[in-house]
């Protein structure tokens, strides 16, 4: 089942941004991004536009607040496809998990039981339910169906991570293991054509990818380039907070120049490397939507992110409304209503496998051997699997009770905190390719 999408461009940006960044895209062959992309109805110096101005310095900002900078996850987990190839002893791969008590009491309160953690772990403080309405919750919470493998938080192994201390950054962690992870995702849980050759290391270019993708119908089109923009926004990271020198004991990051030429110059991946990058923004268009859709569920009275400091979850609150707003000001977001259309019973087939391939990738990254790279490889496609979840669910989002948690859809905390930064690290790294543009400008 196939279903093909109109491409329009979107509205022109103002003069003055426009001149700012036509400055920054006069560049040589190395980085010809421009233009409309596939599947969607914006263009690459819009989103850059409207990130780079308007979105970047707020989110930043938010993943800042108590209530996103503490994750909890379960860095444990055994990997469930091949045996263990050890973690990496490079001392930058370590996570330094935070004291129970350096994290906000309202935030450590979620754990205590299943009724607790249906009400308090997502930290909405609901007035007057009944306990057949909490039932009901529990009851839909456990039937509901997931894009990603969910940790159990209440796992003595699940530990909270201050996300501030603990930078997503190049460790020095790469080689077979680190290859076989993206070997794996590409190969066996990624739709993709059959003439697509991936070698193991995924830096070396494919042969006819971008001509054989366009054989592949919508759906499929969207998961391929969901994924490929995911390692695209990491590899910029990894490129953009690079581990330059560790002389005197102290050591230097900063943006790797080379590194990025080798992930995505024109001329190092035979052409591969601006359709990396398209592939980001169209990511970050997904995710912008999944804001979108799911912002009635936070603009509603009920709804308060505790942390258990009454100022901080206000401005907390607040902040994430002000970008709502501005997300709501961005006039072309991509249509997730092509997807999954036409006949009933094959949307529905394809619907499912498309979830569980996503979930089988985020059960991948308890294989990745590096600590910190697990964490925001867990973080991200938890992030990413909840966008998902949001796209396809905007019946139960429209429907929701302005005063009343709803039976038919609900966010965890775990789940919020890794929607926002999963795009917050989006925003991140359009942010830093406009940094890396700049630099190479200068060096002609």
């Amino acid at each position: 089942m196939c279903v093909w999408v109109q491409v329009t461009q979107c509205c022109p940006s103002t003069i003055v941004e426009n001149r700012i960044l036509t400055l920054s895209w006069k560049l040589p062959c190395l980085l010809q991004l421009t233009g409309v992309l596939d599947d969607c109805f914006c263009d690459v110096e819009s989103i850059d536009v409207f990130n780079n101005f308007k979105i970047y310095p707020q989110i930043k900002k938010l993943t800042e607040r108590d209530y996103f900078r503490y994750y909890r996850v379960n860095l444990k987990r055994p990997c469930p496809f091949w045996p263990d190839d050890g973690h990496c002893s490079i001392k930058d791969c370590h996570v330094e998990p935070c004291p129970e008590s350096k994290v906000p009491d309202g935030i450590k309160s979620g754990n205590y039981n299943k009724v607790k953690a249906n009400n308090i772990n997502i930290y909405f403080i609901f007035l007057n339910q009944s306990k057949e309405a909490f039932a009901d919750w529990t009851r839909h919470d456990d039937a509901q169906d997931h894009f990603c493998e969910l940790d159990d938080e209440t796992s003595p192994d699940a530990e909270y991570v201050d996300l501030l201390l603990n930078p997503e950054r190049y460790t020095g962690y790469k080689g077979p293991s680190a290859w076989r992870v993206w070997n794996s995702i590409y190969e066996e849980n990624c739709f993709k054509p059959r003439s697509v050759y991936r070698p193991l290391n995924p830096l070396a270019p494919s042969r006819g990818e971008s001509e054989a993708s366009a054989c592949l119908c919508l759906e499929k089109r969207v998961f391929y380039r969901l994924i490929s923009g995911l390692h695209s926004s990491i590899n910029i990271h990894l490129c953009a907070e690079y581990l330059l020198d560790e002389g005197w004991g102290r050591a230097v990051w900063g943006p790797n120049i080379q590194e990025f030429r080798l992930r995505f110059d024109t001329a190092e991946t035979k052409g591969e490397g601006t359709r990396r990058l398209k592939n980001l923004y169209f990511l970050y268009l997904i995710e912008l939507r999944a804001l979108y859709k799911v912002a009635p569920y936070f603009e509603r009275a009920i709804v308060n992110l505790y942390t258990g400091n009454a100022e901080e979850d206000g401005e907390t609150k607040e902040l994430l409304l002000r970008i709502f707003n501005e997300i709501k000001t961005f006039p072309m977001h991509f249509d997730e209503k092509s997807m999954f259309a036409g006949n009933k019973i094959e949307a529905k087939t394809l619907k499912e496998e498309f979830r569980l391939h996503f979930k089988n990738i985020s059960r991948i990254m308890d294989c990745v051997g590096c600590s910190k790279c697990r964490l925001w490889g867990k973080l991200q496609t938890q992030g990413l699997g909840t966008a998902l979840k949001i796209l396809f669910s905007e019946k139960e989002i429209q429907n929701l009770p302005e005063h009343s948690p709803s039976k038919g859809f609900q966010l965890t905390r775990h789940e919020i905190v890794a929607l926002i930064n999963a795009f917050a690290r989006l925003s991140t790294s359009i942010h830093q390719l406009h940094n890396f543009r700049l630099m190479l400008k200068e060096k002609g």
